[in-house]
């Protein structure tokens, strides 16, 4: 994969900060856009800026054809099923609730989660134990055994297992096919959070048999405020819908409503259509690069970023050790030192653009008793320079604190 000639195709970078170049390595919260995106939301607004579902003019129905168009590109990149079952949310936090909030779980119901949640996938939970009585259980991340244990533990109250598919704090992936297995042979209905999966490697929706599905497209070159909520058809079919009111239904009187199917039912009032066309072509954006490739070019970058500084004195290295298990992030910490102010001084003196704090798993660095970690994440556009610079600057912080 030639990530210097992908390079060209993102304009931030083209830009210098003091006079150094920016080293962008904070693609697990957010990835830059491509210009191909930008081009399609301007598309939107510059060429047909109407109301999809509604309108009879041209402008309602190109938005129809392009919010059509883009569904069918989310369906193929996750091979998925059928194009209703890709339901446009605006982040993977809106698609978990969705799930949370229209299963119809009940007092007694047991979701399990594991140790190493987002607060996306676990606060949801935890609300719903609060408010209605569900059973949260918690298990060891990556551990099917446990899981299973678990699961048959809680019987026929088990109803639900909601794991991140790739971990936020530290690259680490749980085996998903075996997750989906376990659970399903103990009859329990599945959620992968793959808000830091879908951008990085393939995803086989047909294969992996996950009931839901959930990722963010602010996350894989797409627009803030998009994402993509997908769920097994029948299972649509039978789901409440969360969030109601215009799209939602076919017609409604001052005592009824009758609902339109799936997506529509999940897909309440004016949609954010540039949102949606220009995560379509974010998506056509990846596979044109292949997401084998993107998973590889990670790996890469990683290994040599772990080879260098990975076993560094002073330095603590969250997760495995192995840079493939890790994926596209290196979470660390530097004794002695706030993560905040290492991540300060990164850019600071470089310009290096990295994460840190407890990126919204505060229990998991609670149960640790740690303050957070510095979280450096690369993606299609980070080169071999940009790793030189940043090894470089984090072994001189280290030799500063000696």
């Amino acid at each position: 994969m030639n990530a210097e000639k992908l390079r060209q195709d993102f304009a931030f970078l083209s830009q210098k900060i003091k006079g150094k170049p920016i080293v962008y390595l904070d693609s697990a919260c957010q990835s830059l856009r491509p210009r191909q995106v930008v081009e399609k939301i301007n598309q939107y607004y510059n060429e047909y800026p109407g109301c999809g579902g509604r309108s009879q003019h041209k402008l309602g129905k190109r938005v129809d054809e392009e919010v059509a168009k883009a569904r069918e590109i989310a369906r193929k990149f996750l091979n998925a099923k059928e194009a209703s079952e890709i339901v446009f949310t605006k982040n993977t936090t809106e698609g978990i609730n969705i799930v949370a909030n229209s299963l119809g779980l009940q007092r007694g119901d047991v979701v399990i989660t594991t140790d190493k949640e987002h607060n996306s996938n676990l606060i949801p939970w935890q609300q719903l134990a609060k408010n209605k009585g569900i059973v949260h259980e918690i298990v060891e991340f990556g551990n099917a055994e446990e899981l299973e244990l678990a699961l048959k533990a809680a019987g026929k109250r088990a109803k639900l297992v909601s794991m991140g598919h790739t971990s936020n704090l530290d690259g680490a992936s749980i085996p998903a096919a075996e997750v989906v297995k376990v659970a399903h042979d103990n009859n329990a209905l599945v959620l992968l959070d793959a808000a830091q999966s879908a951008s990085h490697k393939a995803i086989d929706l047909k294969k992996l048999d996950a009931d839901f599905f959930v990722c963010s497209g602010h996350k894989m070159l797409g627009p803030s405020g998009t994402g993509i909520f997908y769920g097994k058809a029948a299972l649509l079919e039978k789901l409440n819908p969360f969030i109601v009111g215009g799209e939602t239904v076919v017609e409604s009187t001052y005592k009824t409503a009758e609902f339109e199917p799936p997506p529509a039912k999940f897909e309440a009032g004016l949609q954010n259509y540039a949102g949606i066309v220009g995560l379509g072509e974010a998506l056509n954006y990846l596979a044109r690069v292949g997401m084998n490739e993107i998973e590889e070019h990670d790996y890469f970058l990683n290994k040599k970023i772990t080879d260098a500084i990975g076993e560094m004195d002073g330095l603590h290295l969250l997760g495995p050790k192995d840079a493939k298990q890790r994926g596209s992030i290196f979470s660390f910490d530097l004794s002695g030192m706030n993560p905040n102010e290492v991540a300060m001084m990164l850019d600071e003196s470089a310009n290096v653009m990295v994460r840190s704090g407890a990126h919204c798993c505060h229990s998991w660095f609670n149960a640790h008793k740690m303050q957070g970690s510095v979280r450096a994440s690369t993606y299609i556009y980070n080169t071999e320079e940009d790793i030189r610079i940043f090894i470089e600057e984090v072994r001189k912080i280290a030799k500063f604190l000696r």
